[in-house]
């Protein structure tokens, strides 16, 4: 392909290539903020970011779920799972019930307050990614966005492989 030896072509190499990829990090690095962001869904509960949020929702969605479960379906580690639930269940959105067979399992479940958030966290999240579609479409067309939706499954299932 090229030589590790010839600076010249590595960076001509580089100059190329790069461009496209910055845009993946530009994009990654401000989403990864905006995920982070605490804020209010729909005036219910208390401040919470993204991340949590959709923790809350999937335990909404699924009462019983262990974190184990939960860690497989978002990709992550067992104990990035478990500081998400521990800040849920502080703030009085969720609860844990050891498992009866099993007390090193808990399965969760959203309070009366958790299910309202995500309630309110899917109305917010209609509307945003309503809102969101309607600004891509005034740049790109439908055929633009289902192409970039799939080069973003295949690149999702590009990290799955590894």
């Amino acid at each position: 392909m090229f030589s590790l030896n010839n600076k010249e072509e590595i960076d001509r190499v580089y100059a190329q290539l790069s461009p496209r990829a910055d845009l993946v990090y530009s994009f990654v690095s401000i989403y990864n903020s905006y995920i982070n962001e605490k804020r209010i869904y729909g005036g219910v509960g208390p401040e919470i970011n993204m991340v949590e949020v959709h923790t809350l929702t999937m335990i909404s969605d699924t009462p019983g779920i262990t974190v184990s479960e939960l860690s497989k379906m978002w990709n992550r580690t067992k104990g990035a799972v478990s500081q998400n639930v521990a800040k849920l269940e502080k703030k009085g959105l969720i609860t844990r019930k050891q498992n009866d067979e099993d007390g090193r399992i808990a399965h969760l479940y959203a309070t009366e307050t958790g299910q309202r958030l995500s309630t309110a966290h899917k109305m917010y999240d209609n509307l945003d990614i309503m809102q969101t579609q309607q600004e891509l479409l005034a740049e790109c067309t439908i055929e633009e966005l289902d192409a970039f939706y799939k080069v973003l499954k295949t690149y999702i299932s590009l990290f799955d492989k590894d």
